[in-house]
Formats: C-alpha cells, sequence, structure tokens
C-alpha cells in the first residue's frame, strides 16, 4: 500500500477573528515537530478566488495507513482539534487518499 495523504477543509462560524484563525494556525505548525509519522504538512486560509469555497485547508501527508491513525489518535493533535478547531468550526470535510502502489 502507498502513502496517504489527508485533506480536511473547515469552514468558521460566524464571529470567528483573525486571531482565532491565528491561534489555530500556530497550533498547526508545531504539529509536525511533534509527530514523527508527517511527512508533510501544509496548511492555511483560502485565497478567496471562488465563491462557496471553505475558509482553511489542512493538507497532510503519510508514509501508510498506520502512520495516518497514529496522528490521528495522537494526544497532542486531538487537542487542537478539541481545544483551538471546535470552538471556530462550523463545518468540516475530509478525505484521506491512498496513494496506489
Amino acid at each position: 500500500m502507498g502513502g496517504v495523504t489527508h485533506v480536511a477543509l473547515f469552514t468558521w462560524k460566524p464571529g470567528t477573528t483573525g486571531e482565532q484563525v491565528q491561534e489555530l494556525t500556530d497550533a498547526l505548525a508545531d504539529l509536525p515537530g511533534l509527530i514523527t509519522d508527517i511527512r508533510s504538512y501544509r496548511f492555511g486560509p483560502d485565497a478567496g478566488l471562488v465563491d462557496g469555497n471553505d475558509g482553511f485547508a489542512v493538507v497532510a501527508e503519510f508514509d501508510d495507513l498506520d502512520a495516518y491513525a497514529r496522528y490521528a489518535a495522537d494526544p497532542r493533535h486531538r487537542e487542537v482539534i478539541e481545544k483551538v478547531l471546535w470552538p471556530l468550526m462550523a463545518t468540516r470535510h475530509a478525505v484521506q487518499l491512498v496513494e496506489p502502489t
């Protein structure tokens, strides 16, 4: 089995501030240094080029499904989700793509 790419897209609750989004951005920036299973990690706000897009994306790459599962369950990742992301999040869409071998 090949690598795994995790893509998560978010929209924000009304009233979410730029400072709150920056707090999330800062927390996400810490994760690759804490979770060694992350092969690549990109995230940030939508560029605003198309109406109706989600407002923020995370794209993470892992060597395999086990590495993704460890990341998904890692308490440091869970803490960012529960304490920083959930209070801001109105909607979430996600996929995990498995690269062909």
